[in-house]
């Protein structure tokens, strides 16, 4: 029976609500128009890679020491019996793993104002959470590390060395 009383207290309450939005008295939580906008520049730098750049096959593997760099990227063109294949996404970006991702998922080359360049997700400035970084990249080899510390210590520099001839 209680909860037949608290019904009219809780339209009180929502009225009451309604009413001062009227006001110009607004509650941080309610209010939409004290949220700033998206950083939508931040989001639009273009990285100075294509999509067309990546896509393709591609022979995987990762380190964790620079010094075991250009075993690793030997090691990576010997694994193109099972590539890595990067393709062209539905609305023009690259199909990729995030981290800890069993399926692809469209993410897209960034820029950003310091110059560096990201893989991620659209929509979010380049250096965001789930992006990896473009360490290098010479049209035939691809290092990626992610900027998460916990992703990039797992997944280390991602070597990606292109399988056969550049298509």
């Amino acid at each position: 029976m209680r909860h037949h009383h608290s019904l009219p207290k809780l339209a009180v309450l929502a009225a009451g609500l309604m009413l001062t939005g009227c006001t110009g008295f607004s509650l941080p939580s309610f209010s939409t128009s004290s949220e700033p906008p998206p950083p939508a520049a931040a989001a639009a730098m273009p990285s100075k890679y294509a999509p067309e750049d990546l896509i393709g096959r591609w022979g995987y593997t990762s380190y964790q020491k620079e010094a075991d760099r250009a075993r690793t990227i030997g090691a990576a063109g010997r694994l193109c019996r099972t590539p890595y294949v990067i393709a062209k996404g539905p609305t023009g970006g690259v199909m990729m793993h995030l981290a800890d991702q069993r399926q692809p998922s469209e993410l897209r080359l960034k820029g950003s104002q310091d110059g560096k360049n990201y893989i991620g997700l659209d929509g979010e400035p380049g250096g965001g959470a789930q992006d990896r970084e473009i360490i290098s990249f010479d049209g035939r080899v691809l290092i990626t590390r992610y900027v998460d510390p916990d992703s990039a210590n797992r997944y280390g520099n991602m070597v990606y060395v292109r399988c056969g001839p550049r298509a």
